[in-house]
């Protein structure tokens, strides 16, 4: 790893979200675009949340007034200037976003740790896959989520990023032998990956609806 090379630590919750989510040989999602993105506008509440900047009050987020740096500038206008507040799980639904996804991609690809690989399928549609470029980030997240689902002490950063993981149905396909149920009470106890968990529901009622 290079000396500009971002740590663990220094990596946002939905750059760290994105990168455990993506194989590390062919770019691709593990799950399905319908979930990475709702993980992804979960991954971005919880972050605007750990910096300060929104908060839950009752049923709603709101914001707190403070103005961090942060990569979500964009987000928490849409937050901040809101008519009326929303709920998490509205937010998560007004969030979801495949350009975004795409832009978080592209600034992991900027740091260098993932590649930037476009194919053209019969010279008509382009497809972006984002394989591993650098695997030092990836493995020092691994340890920290691998703690954190034996019960051990983690940090907000990671705690969060376990519950979300938990919602999206990622750390079974990440560790399939470990026991979920300690992420599975940190994802009940934190409202970003309620939020995402009961917008997956919703879009999985939706679907089964449009199939019968």
């Amino acid at each position: 790893m290079n000396a500009e090379m971002p740590t663990a630590e220094e990596l946002n919750i939905p750059q760290a979200l994105l990168l455990l989510a993506t194989n590390d040989k062919d770019g691709e999602p593990a799950v399905p675009h319908v979930v990475l993105k709702a993980a992804l506008a979960g991954a971005i509440l919880a972050e605007l949340d750990l910096i300060g900047a929104i908060e839950l009050q009752g049923n709603h987020v709101r914001a707190t007034g403070a103005t961090p740096q942060t990569d979500f500038r964009h987000q928490l206008e849409l937050i901040r200037d809101t008519s009326r507040p929303h709920t998490p799980k509205r937010w998560v639904s007004m969030l979801e976003s495949r350009a975004e996804l795409r832009r978080v991609y592209e600034g992991m690809a900027a740091l260098g740790i993932v590649d930037h690989v476009g194919e053209r399928h019969l010279g008509l549609f382009r497809t972006t896959r984002y394989p591993e470029k650098d695997h030092a980030p990836e493995a020092a997240l691994l340890k920290q989520v691998e703690a954190a689902l034996r019960g051990g002490t983690s940090d907000p950063r990671t705690t969060a990023l376990t519950a979300l993981l938990y919602s999206a149905e990622l750390l079974g396909k990440i560790f399939p032998a470990a026991d979920q149920g300690h992420a599975r009470e940190l994802a009940n106890d934190y409202w970003p990956s309620r939020a995402v968990a009961g917008e997956l529901r919703m879009i999985r009622l939706a679907e089964a609806e449009a199939a019968t």
